[in-house]
């Protein structure tokens, strides 16, 4: 199972909000290209990166320090946040990016999600952001009608590869993963399935491998020192 620190960028710097409030902030770096290399020589497979600015307005707002991230390391990253356009994956696939992650448009307008997929295939993932089993966007500031388990199905005829699925009321808590809602979305599909938000101790990372996840993303138990990313390389 893949193993995925985050990088989440407010205002130019590294943060973590806790259940997606943006009033509810932690900065831990100024520099999160530096953060980036960090993870690097620890060894992470790969780099999960959110502009969260740009979540909440629909533009890359931090598009040039997420370029310095690519810039400054050589492990693969996927990068989401305000990605509403096909310049803006344009640009991040030309600047290096593995996989452009896209979260309200792939609610808001299927038109451009179908143009993203048949231009860019497997460098597109969505992120499956939900409140109570339903579909929120905006940053998670609004929460939709659409159930997470239909527009899972939706998104596999859509022919997406990779899904990002968070319990937003998980995140930051430090309190484990939505096992249940995981396996069932697992089950559901045949897609990449990686799992975020919760995620805190490493009988966590251990129960989501045996779920055959394809992947996991840690966040603020790291930052916090809730949990060492050496010690879930080397025990998972």
């Amino acid at each position: 199972m893949m193993l995925f620190p985050a990088i989440d960028i407010k205002d130019g710097n590294c943060v973590r909000l806790t259940q997606g409030d943006y009033n509810r902030e932690q900065i831990y770096s100024n520099a999160p290209a530096d953060m980036a290399k960090q993870w690097e020589q620890a060894q992470a497979d790969y780099l999960h990166i959110v502009d969260l600015d740009g979540a909440k307005t629909g533009t890359a707002v931090n598009a040039e320090t997420i370029r310095e991230i690519v810039r400054s390391i050589h492990i693969p990253v996927q990068i989401g946040g305000g990605i509403r356009s096909m310049d803006t994956i344009d640009a991040y696939v030309e600047a290096g990016a593995e996989r452009v992650i896209i979260g309200t448009a792939a609610i808001n307008d299927r038109d451009f999600l179908n143009e993203a997929v048949t231009a860019h295939a497997g460098k597109i993932a969505v992120s499956i952001d939900a409140r109570n089993g339903y579909v929120a966007i905006d940053g998670w500031t609004e929460t939709s009608d659409i159930k997470a388990t239909d527009l899972v199905k939706e998104l596999e005829a859509a022919g997406v590869q990779t899904i990002i699925y968070t319990d937003i009321l998980k995140d930051g808590m430090l309190k484990g993963p939505n096992f249940r809602e995981l396996k069932t979305v697992n089950e559901l599909t045949s897609m990449n399935v990686i799992a975020s938000g919760g995620v805190s101790s490493v009988s966590d990372v251990r129960r989501l491998k045996a779920m055959d996840l394809y992947g996991a993303i840690i966040g603020k138990a790291l930052y916090d020192g809730t949990l060492s990313f050496k010690t879930v390389r080397e025990e998972t």
